[in-house]
């Protein structure tokens, strides 16, 4: 069997995932396993779960050594590879400054990637890759209507966002094209970037700590808690799904795309928190003839929150260098079990997983 393949590698601040995808949207292999910490080790995780994923779809990494000598891996193949972190990421260099979370200063990720790997590799910041991945799943899925702009909505700890055009990151002159969480919205809550009253602030995983402290809860879940007689849980989930309805407000009418897609951390909240979130736009909608014409509530999903949407997203960074690629055939079919309530796939077992369609 002939297929390009498309490797795609997330550098999470926790977890590191690699994801190989054939070039229509077939899902091979996917490989994760904890983050390094500071260059050398995300360079060493990135680079071993590369090679996991190479040799389990039968492609020749020329026996080239993994971990920590810095061998070159020596892909002399048609894989085209991309990856991703956070952090302040420059596409044209490769460079990435301030992942902080993964002790890194200062990291050359796209030469150090493309030095063991044998093969240019692509760079991106993870949730501008979480926005392109989210974009190809619907572009490859069986949706009648392909967006031709996707916002993305990431929240986690903070809340970051970005928007594809056409299959594109929109990035604008600085990069922060699509970035919403520190437009100030109101509120006397301080933000980290300095602000007080930013979106972030009603609309993340720190806003939610910071409303439903740990030390008050009766529940892991909020809106379980919430719908057993928690009132801080109750006030919490409100201000929370309000934040949310407003962000993806925000970034529809700033962005002009077709769809909001959330994910996220806080995405395993699942239905209760798009249910909420919509409930808040028809509120708006009620009182807003304009907002109530864009139907906004039907315009936005959730991604399921186990679902490698950054790796996916990665994996079209780069470049295939060569037209065709000689590999195994995939195995049974089934990783990716179908579509959910929310319209998006997602996979939810195991640490590899092969043979299924992406979207």
């Amino acid at each position: 069997m002939t297929a390009r393949l498309r490797l795609g590698i997330d550098v999470g601040g926790t977890k590191t995932a690699a994801a190989m995808v054939t070039e229509d949207g077939t899902l091979r292999a996917i490989r994760s396993a904890p983050s390094g910490r500071g260059p050398g080790g995300v360079v060493d995780v990135a680079v071993r779960l590369a090679s996991e994923v190479l040799r389990e779809v039968g492609v020749d990494v020329g026996g080239g050594a993994v971990g920590g000598d810095g061998a070159a891996l020596g892909v002399a193949v048609g894989v085209a590879v991309g990856a991703c972190m956070p952090g302040l990421v420059d596409p044209a260099t490769g460079l990435v400054r301030h992942a902080v979370n993964l002790e890194v200063d200062s990291l050359d990720l796209g030469g150090e990637l493309t030095a063991r790997l044998g093969v240019p590799v692509a760079v991106e910041n993870d949730v501008k890759a979480a926005a392109l991945g989210a974009w190809r799943l619907r572009s490859t899925g069986s949706s009648d209507s392909v967006p031709t702009a996707l916002a993305y909505l990431n929240l986690g700890t903070g809340l970051a966002s970005a928007v594809v055009r056409d299959g594109v990151v929109v990035r604008g002159i600085d990069g922060a094209a699509g970035e919403i969480g520190h437009l100030p919205v109101g509120g006397d809550a301080p933000c980290t970037c300095g602000q007080v009253g930013c979106l972030e602030t009603i609309a993340s995983g720190s806003a939610l700590a910071r409303l439903w402290p740990e030390s008050r809860r009766l529940a892991r879940d909020p809106f379980a808690a919430a719908a057993a007689g928690d009132i801080v849980a109750a006030a919490a989930v409100d201000v929370l799904c309000t934040g949310v309805g407003l962000a993806v407000q925000v970034l529809a009418l700033a962005s002009g795309a077709e769809q909001v897609v959330i994910g996220g951390g806080l995405a395993a909240l699942g239905r209760p928190l798009l249910d909420g979130a919509r409930a808040d736009l028809r509120r708006r909608a009620r009182s807003a003839q304009l907002l109530d014409a864009l139907g906004l509530p039907d315009r936005v999903e959730l991604l399921p929150a186990d679902l490698p949407v950054a790796a996916l997203g990665a994996a079209w960074l780069g470049t295939v260098s060569h037209p065709a690629v000689r590999a195994a055939p995939p195995v049974a079919a089934g990783a990716w079990p179908g579509d959910g309530p929310d319209g998006i796939r997602g996979q939810r077992d195991g640490a590899t997983a092969r043979g299924g369609k992406v979207g």
